[in-house]
């Protein structure tokens, strides 16, 4: 449950701040950097969650990946 509720939390915590980007287009504040790493990182856990077939890994990140990719990618769009 602890597990759960914390791959919740740390997943939806991407939802504020991909909703200011795509709302204001602003991106002045975020670093180019380090949304590439971590995007690329989650992108793993997620490949990584397929290897070890947990469901959970998959999800948590896939969601991530996708609300983590729309800020990178409005943070290159909009430089």
């Amino acid at each position: 449950m602890i597990g759960i509720i914390a791959a919740l939390l740390t997943t939806l915590s991407f939802v504020p701040q991909a909703w200011q980007v795509i709302k204001t287009k602003d991106t002045s504040g975020i670093s180019l950097g380090m949304y590439t790493m971590f995007v690329v990182g989650v992108f793993l856990w997620m490949i990584h969650g397929f290897i070890i077939q947990d469901y959970a890994v998959i999800g948590a990140n896939a969601v991530t990946f996708v609300l983590a990719s729309i800020i990178l990618t409005f943070k290159i769009k909009y430089k």
